[in-house]
C-alpha cells in the first residue's frame, strides 16, 4: 500500500496541506467541523507522521528573516511592524536584512541564510533584480519564501502587494480632474513589478482620457540629487508637464525640491501625486496627496502565510497565492484645485 502523507489527505479532502496540518496539530484558527473530518480520514487511512520532517520542525531557528531593499522609506518600517506582530504571536524573532538596492548583496544576503540561520525569507527584491536564480536555491533547499511589495513573476511563490495598477490609474485621474493637461509619471527602476504596473495604469489612465499623446514619463532611480536634476531639467523645458504622478516617496519629494529651484509652484504649477505612506505627508508645504498603501496589512499578510507555511510537517509545496489589499487616495493640497 502507498504511504499516506499530507498530501494525499490533502487531496482527498479538497483541503491545502497547510490547512490539514494545522487540523492534525489542533490549531485554533481550524474549525471543529474541519478538524474531525481530518481526523476521521487520518485514522482509516492510517496516517503516520512523517519523523524526520517533525524532528526538523522541533530543531527550528525560531527566527525568520526579512530582505529589504531600503529602510529610509515609511512603507518598509510599517511593513516590518506587521511582520513583527505575527513573528511574536508565534514566539519567533526577525532578523531584518537590507539589499540597499544591490543584486550583488541581495545574492550574498540569501547565500548567509542557506546555512540554516532562519526557518523562512520574507523578500521584496531589489531595483536590480531581473535573474532570480539564487532565490529559486531558497526554495530548492526546502526554506518556505513569500514575496511582498516587489514580486517576481519568475517564481511559482506566495506574494502580498497592493492594487499598484488601479492605484496608478487613480492617481494619474486625479490628476487630470484636479486640472492638469500635461501629467507626467515618475519612474522607478523598469525592472520592478510595482513601477511596471503603477506605469501601466498611468498609461491606460491617459488612453482613458483621450489622451494617449501627452505622455511623459521619466526615469528615476535611487540617487536624490540625481532625481532633483532630472526633474528640474523638464521643469524647465518649453513643454514642461503640469503634474507629475511619483512612483514612490523619494521621488515626490525630488519633484518638490525641483519645483523649488526653478521657481514653480506646487499645485498652481504643478501638482504632485504619489505612492507614499510618509508620516509627515500632512506637514509638507503643500501637504502631499497620496495614494496610502496599507503596508502594515501587508506585512502581516505575508507573515502569516509564511507561518502556515512553516506549519507544515511535509515538504513545501509553493503556490501562486497572490493577495492583493487595496491602497487609498488620500487628497492634500499638492493637487488642490485654484
Amino acid at each position: 500500500m502507498a504511504k499516506v502523507d499530507l498530501k494525499t489527505l490533502a487531496d482527498e479532502l479538497g483541503l491545502s496541506v497547510s490547512t490539514v496540518s494545522r487540523a492534525l496539530s489542533n490549531k485554533p484558527d481550524i474549525g471543529v467541523k474541519t478538524k474531525n473530518m481530518v481526523l476521521t480520514l487520518a485514522r482509516e487511512r492510517n496516517y503516520q507522521p512523517n519523523a524526520y520532517a517533525r524532528s526538523l520542525r522541533y530543531r527550528k531557528s525560531k527566527t525568520i528573516a526579512v530582505v529589504l531593499p531600503e529602510i529610509a522609506n515609511n512603507f518598509f518600517s510599517q511593513v516590518i511592524e506587521g511582520i513583527e506582530e505575527v513573528a511574536a504571536e508565534n514566539e519567533y524573532h526577525v532578523l531584518v536584512y537590507l539589499t540597499h538596492e544591490s543584486l550583488q548583496k541581495e545574492i550574498n544576503i540569501v547565500r548567509h541564510l542557506q546555512s540554516g540561520r532562519v526557518d523562512g525569507v520574507l523578500i521584496s527584491i531589489s531595483s536590480e533584480t531581473v535573474n532570480v536564480d539564487h532565490l529559486n536555491d531558497i526554495r530548492n533547499m526546502g526554506l518556505p519564501l513569500v514575496f511582498f511589495d516587489r514580486i517576481s513573476k519568475k517564481l511559482k511563490t506566495p506574494s502580498v502587494t497592493t492594487n499598484n495598477y488601479e492605484g496608478g490609474i487613480q492617481a494619474t485621474m486625479h490628476l487630470i480632474e484636479a486640472g492638469s493637461k500635461k501629467p507626467a509619471y515618475f519612474s522607478l527602476s523598469q525592472n520592478l513589478s510595482i513601477n511596471q504596473n503603477r506605469m501601466k495604469g498611468y498609461l491606460d489612465a491617459l488612453e482613458k482620457k483621450g489622451m494617449p499623446n501627452c505622455t511623459y514619463i521619466l526615469q528615476g532611480g535611487n540617487d536624490h540629487e540625481v532625481n532633483v536634476g532630472i526633474m528640474s531639467k523638464l521643469l524647465k523645458s518649453s513643454d514642461r508637464p503640469d503634474g507629475v504622478f511619483a512612483c514612490v516617496e523619494e521621488l515626490a519629494i525630488a519633484t518638490y525640491e525641483a519645483c523649488s529651484s526653478v521657481g514653480l509652484r506646487i499645485p498652481e504649477d504643478v501638482k504632485v501625486v504619489c505612492f507614499s505612506n510618509l508620516h509627515t505627508a500632512s506637514l509638507l508645504q503643500p501637504s502631499l496627496t497620496t495614494i496610502r498603501q496599507p503596508a502594515f496589512e501587508i506585512g502581516k499578510a505575508a507573515a502569516i502565510i509564511l507561518f502556515n507555511l512553516l506549519e507544515s510537517n511535509e515538504k513545501i509545496e509553493y503556490s501562486n497565492e497572490k493577495k492583493i489589499i487595496d491602497s487609498i487616495l488620500v487628497k492634500r493640497n499638492s493637487t488642490a484645485v485654484h
